[in-house]
């Protein structure tokens, strides 16, 4: 009961501190909570072959951002994402390997494009599997 209590605070916290232009981190438990709770949009921007070497977030949608040379399409990446969300005001939890590519798409989102309610899981899948948390196989399926 403390513990979803203290998760609930936690998430409102995080939510109510977060205006346009800005990027949060969250953390597994975050992360859960605002995907039951908030209905939040989760997205693993990593690519194919780390899909199937870790598996995935349940639920999480899959949308590869960097090419092979480390490239992105700015303009697509950020139209594919405004198109997975339900809502303009829906959550959008951005994953990737160990926090960095998704802090780094983060701040494109939300600094660059100004969306709003944009945030990443600052371990990353890493972090999350440490942490016990549930992965499926990846069928590939991308966004």
């Amino acid at each position: 009961m403390k513990k979803s209590i203290f998760l609930a605070l936690s998430t409102l916290v995080v939510s109510f501190r977060l205006t346009a232009g800005e990027l949060a981190e969250v953390g597994a438990e975050q992360l859960l909570d605002m995907q039951k709770n908030q209905n939040a949009l989760v997205i693993d921007v990593r690519t194919e072959q780390e899909w199937q070497a870790s598996g995935v977030i349940p639920q999480s949608r899959l949308l590869q951002s960097f090419d092979a040379n480390g490239q992105i399409d700015q303009e697509a990446w950020s139209s594919q994402v405004e198109k997975l969300k339900t809502s303009p005001d829906q959550p959008v939890i951005l994953v990737c390997r160990s926090g960095n590519r998704s802090a780094k798409l983060g701040k494109l989102l939300a600094e660059q494009k100004g969306m709003n309610q944009i945030y990443h899981l600052s371990s990353g899948i890493q972090g999350w599997i440490k942490s016990g948390k549930p992965v499926k196989p990846s069928c590939a399926t991308v966004a």
